[in-house]
């Protein structure tokens, strides 16, 4: 005969089984989470990032270039001359504030954009 030794933990774990404490936990039955992905101290910080349905902060350059590429493609889209001309002033206006400070991130390389020659590009589109 084997005495079965049980700690006070094993016997907690047990009974709260018994008890179907460990039935339908979410998540159960499906692999864990993120298993295959290479080690990344910032695992914590991407997961909830996803989770919030948030993104990554840019580098303020990057931020900028994404920021001209949004406004352009608003512009594109706009109904009325005054419109392009509001959006594409205000980016402009973010143009060179940015190329006169110096912004982390890589070189921003961007000029301001001819408001002119985009509205004759923007009145032949359909």
């Amino acid at each position: 005969m084997t005495d079965r030794f049980e700690t006070l933990i094993d016997r907690q774990i047990r009974e709260a089984q018994e008890r179907g404490e460990f039935d339908n936990l979410p998540g159960a039955g499906k692999p864990l989470p993120d298993r295959n992905e290479i080690a990344d101290e910032l695992w914590w910080v991407k997961r909830k990032l996803a989770e919030e349905n948030l993104s990554m902060p840019l580098p303020p350059s990057l931020a900028l270039r994404k920021e001209v590429h949004a406004a352009l493609a608003q512009a594109r889209g706009a109904t009325t001359e005054a419109e392009v001309r509001r959006i594409l002033e205000e980016i402009n206006e973010r143009i060179v504030e940015g190329n006169r400070k110096a912004m982390s991130g890589p070189p921003l390389n961007l000029m301001p954009y001819d408001i002119e020659e985009f509205l004759d590009e923007w009145r032949l589109s359909p």
